[in-house]
């Protein structure tokens, strides 16, 4: 996973995707690397971030919860 990110870092994007990026992380390197990526937000960068995590997914400004395929919440 660190890898990934200082590739991401290094790449200076415009858009993250980020399908469970804490999934697999322990508590505190979960925690580090949500920082990390939140703190990547800015007018020149978006984070698009996919979580069963809710802990993880309250710090977003936007939430979209999908059901059976479906918007469920917006």
């Amino acid at each position: 996973m660190r890898v990934t990110i200082a590739r991401v870092l290094v790449m200076n994007p415009w858009l993250i995707l980020a399908d469970e990026p804490t999934g697999t992380l322990d508590s505190t390197n979960g925690e580090q690397i949500a920082r990390l990526l939140f703190g990547l937000v800015s007018a020149k960068c978006a984070l698009v971030l996919v979580t069963h995590h809710a802990p993880l997914a309250a710090q977003a400004d936007r939430i979209i919860t999908l059901k059976d395929g479906c918007i469920a919440h917006e």
